[in-house]
Formats: C-alpha cells, sequence, structure tokens
C-alpha cells in the first residue's frame, strides 16, 4: 500500500494521542483520485463517552483562565497564518478543494481566531438597574458570562478547516471544554490544529477530538448527559434527528439550503451573472449557501444568461492540486451519481441543460446550469450540494420574492437592485437569516452573525454570537 501524504499522531483524549479506536483504523481518500492521505482511528461510543468525561473533569479542575486562553487564541491566529499553505495542502487534499480555494478557507481561519481572540478579551455581563423599581431598592447588581459547560461539536466535510475553527475557537473563548467529532471523509485539517492548539498549550481535556462515523461518535455525543451543548453543522435531516435525540440539551444546528439569489432588471446583472459563474460552482457546489436558484427579470434574461453560461463553460474542471483548476471532484462518487441523476430527473420534466451535466471521473459533475425547471424538481427545492444552478424568468418582483420564500430552507438570499424600496422589501419579506443586496447569498464574513430559519437551523454562527450561546447568564445582586 502506498504511503499516505499525511502521518498523524492520532487521535485526542484528556491530553494524550491515540493511535487506534475500538472499531479500528479509517483510511482518508481523495474523492478526486482515490490516493489515501490518511489513516486515522476509527472510534466508538467508547472513546466519545471517555472523551465527554475528561472534558468535564477539566471544567471542574478550572485550569485554564481566560487570560491563557486569550493567549493560546491570539497564538493560534499567528500559528495558522504561518502555516497557511501547509493547511491548504491538507483541505485540498482531503476534500478534493480546488488548491486556490483552499487557501482562502486556510486564510479565512485565521480571522475566526482572531475574532474569537478578540471577543475573549472583552465579553462581559452587565449592570442592572435594580434601584428602577421599589422591590430593588438597596440592591447593586450585576450579570456575569459563565461558560455552559461541555461543548460536543460535530462538523462537516466542506470545510474542513475553517468550520471547525467556527466551533473550537468560540467554546475556547467562552471557557467550555469540548469534544470535537470532525467529518469522516475530512478528518486531517482537524487533527493538525488540534495537534497546533495542543502545543500552545491548551490544558488536558480541554480539546478533545475524536475520530469516527456519525451515527457511532456523534450520537454519542450528542446523547452524553455531561453534554451542555451540541454545535452541529451538516445536513437537515440529520441535525433536526439529533436534536430529537437530545431534547435536554441546547443543540444548535447550522444546516442546508438552497439559496436563491433576485436580478431585478435595474440591477447590475453582469456583476450578477459572473459572481454566480464563481459562487454557484466554487467547492463544486458543496457550500449550504452554493448559489443555487437564480431568478431574473425577463427583461435582462437573456444577456444575464449568455454571460453566466459563457462564464461557466469557461470554468476549469479536474486536478484540485492545478493552480488553474475552479471546479473538482465531490466528496464521493455516490454524491456525483445522486446530482447528475437529479439533472437528468429535471431534464425529463421540461428542463434544459444550457451548459454542463456531464458525469465524469471518479466523482465529478461538469458546472451545470439549467432553465425552465419546475418548482418541484429536486434540483430546485431541495439541496443540491452539487456544481448546479437553475435559471428561473420572472416578470414581477413580488413573484420573485415569492418564489424564492417559497422553500424549506432558510439560510440565506441575495438580491440585485439598485431600487432602494426593493432592497427594503427584500430584506424585509425574504425569510432567511441574511439577505445581501447587490450581492450573491454564498458571501459571507466570519465576524457576521450566521445561520438560518426554516430546516436551515436555529442558531447563529460567528464568534461573538457563538461565545454568547456558550455562555450563560448568572444575576449577582448585592443587597446595601
Amino acid at each position: 500500500m502506498a504511503d499516505a501524504l499525511f502521518t498523524l499522531p492520532g487521535m485526542l483524549i484528556d491530553g494524550a494521542w491515540r493511535a487506534t479506536g475500538t472499531e479500528g483504523a479509517a483510511e482518508v481518500r481523495s474523492s478526486y483520485d482515490d490516493g489515501l492521505v490518511a489513516v486515522v482511528p476509527k472510534a466508538g461510543g467508547e472513546e466519545a463517552r471517555e472523551a465527554v468525561g475528561a472534558a468535564r473533569a477539566a471544567l471542574e479542575r478550572d485550569n485554564f483562565p481566560r487570560a491563557e486562553r486569550v493567549r493560546v487564541l491570539e497564538q493560534a491566529a499567528a500559528a495558522i497564518h504561518d502555516r497557511q499553505e501547509g493547511f491548504a495542502r491538507a483541505i485540498m487534499a482531503e476534500s478534493a478543494k480546488p488548491i486556490k480555494t483552499a487557501r482562502a478557507e486556510a486564510a479565512r481561519a485565521v480571522e475566526t481566531f482572531a475574532f474569537a481572540a478578540a471577543e475573549a478579551r472583552t465579553f462581559a455581563g452587565d449592570v442592572v438597574p435594580m434601584e428602577a423599581t421599589p422591590s430593588g431598592a438597596g440592591k447593586t447588581a450585576f450579570t456575569l458570562r459563565t461558560p455552559i459547560g461541555v461543548v460536543a461539536a460535530i462538523s462537516p466535510f466542506n470545510f474542513p478547516l475553517n468550520l471547525v475553527a467556527h466551533k473550537l475557537a468560540p467554546a475556547i473563548a467562552a471557557g467550555c471544554p469540548v469534544v470535537l467529532k470532525p467529518a469522516s471523509a475530512t478528518p486531517v485539517s482537524a487533527l493538525l490544529l488540534a495537534e497546533l492548539l495542543t502545543d500552545l498549550g491548551v490544558p488536558s481535556g480541554w480539546l478533545n477530538v475524536v475520530t469516527g462515523s456519525g451515527g457511532t461518535v456523534g450520537e454519542a455525543l450528542a446523547t452524553d448527559p455531561d453534554v451542555a451543548y451540541v454545535t452541529f453543522t451538516g445536513s437537515a435531516d440529520v441535525g433536526w434527528g439529533l436534536a430529537a435525540k437530545a431534547p435536554k440539551t441546547k443543540v444548535r444546528l447550522e444546516l442546508g439550503s438552497n439559496s436563491p439569489l433576485i436580478v431585478e432588471a435595474d440591477g447590475d446583472w453582469r456583476t450578477a451573472a459572473a459572481k454566480t459563474a464563481v459562487a454557484g460552482f466554487s467547492h463544486a457546489g458543496q457550500s449550504c449557501i452554493s448559489t443555487q436558484r437564480v431568478y431574473v427579470h425577463e427583461d435582462v434574461a437573456d444577456g444575464f444568461v449568455d454571460d453566466l453560461v459563457a462564464k461557466v463553460g469557461a470554468l476549469r474542471v479536474g486536478d484540485p492540486a492545478d493552480e488553474e483548476t475552479d471546479v473538482s471532484a465531490l466528496i464521493t462518487a455516490d454524491d456525483a451519481d445522486r446530482v447528475k441523476s437529479w439533472v437528468d430527473e429535471a431534464v425529463a420534466d421540461g428542463g434544459k441543460v444550457l451548459c454542463g451535466g456531464e458525469r465524469t471521473g471518479a466523482a465529478m459533475v461538469t458546472p451545470t446550469v439549467l432553465e425552465g425547471v419546475r418548482a418541484d424538481a429536486q434540483v430546485q427545492c431541495q439541496e443540491v450540494f452539487g456544481p448546479v444552478v437553475t435559471v428561473t424568468r420572472y416578470a414581477d418582483f413580488d413573484d420573485a420574492l415569492r418564489m424564492a420564500s417559497d422553500s424549506r430552507y432558510g439560510l440565506q438570499a441575495g438580491v440585485f437592485t439598485t431600487d432602494l424600496g426593493k432592497a427594503l422589501r427584500a430584506g424585509r419579506r425574504l425569510h432567511f437569516g441574511a439577505v445581501l443586496v447587490n450581492d450573491v447569498p454564498t458571501s459571507r464574513a466570519d465576524q457576521q452573525p450566521y445561520g438560518g430559519v426554516k430546516d436551515s437551523g436555529n442558531t447563529r454562527e460567528g464568534p461573538a454570537y457563538a461565545i454568547e450561546e456558550m455562555t450563560e447568564i448568572k444575576l449577582v445582586s448585592l443587597q446595601s
């Protein structure tokens, strides 16, 4: 057997690295060429419970004061910055993300830790005006924000470094010990990050990483009575299923979407087309906010479609290690087969392929633009999570708002218009976690409140907002 690209120390429990798990070992392979990326332990429920116990004991020891947590977060941001290329190579290898896109993810992880460090320095409680009522006479009161407890973090495959950072960095800032279960397909970046953090002095038990299947390890973590908070990013069905199994635990979900973009006749449709050609196909469309459904006004639709198809047709498809590659493989061959079948279904029901739609390589689908797709087609009403964009023409802006909101999902939406009234109407009427005017829904700044409504989840991420959810308010009242 060929040597793996990365040699890892194993999984991390209570400050010790373990090379094996109770369920053996698992190979991490590239979905582009099936190359061996790494071999990691395959843990079971026993290791998950042990890691939670270690985290609980760490919380009771209370040996990671805020000043130390700030130091670790600040030094982690600097260390990731210095090792960006190495992290980018790991992201590329394990997820088949094109190297230039992987570099962007590594750079974002630096920002995520930097924002968490800033919040760790400044988050605090409030003074409560007790004497504003007769019952509060003679009282001075303030609130403390205390750690909620042990955090179980379950991360997805598509952003194997930065979405892990969005869970670990706020937990460290808030003072919560954490047990991380990285995605089975992409655990390498998470383990490299855990190595970096332990080298920076995170005490034993405050950071644990257990590699294994979601059905075994993830469920064991979510249902452990010593876990106070679960942060999960992944599919809607799995996320809501975990929440149902842990009714007394604070389960916070960042789930999928089929993000819409509305392009009004008065909007900059050329910029919208150029941005969609990137936003719908970056990382082969495998993003919760990948631009999927485009509603374009009939007066500018012909020009928009011509521009979009030309730009999508020019995307370079192939090896993620190639500096020129724009789109590479999906995470598995099964996912590529599913995406292809959804495209074929849409075409059989009257949709038209304007470009792409071909199944190639081990796990690839060529970047696809469809038009005239039925509203109930899976590529339209479900989350494709693949390199597919649909285009629908409309005549009335209110109809476009209605079609965009007619979804089980509600993460982010985009609107291109120069009419302030229409922009405000979209902001009020579109039922999404965010409405981005003159931008695609695939845009995210790591400091923003990020999350959705409906089946897209029940939380807001971003270091400041995650720290708020990972802390509890305690009132302290002094009677004079």
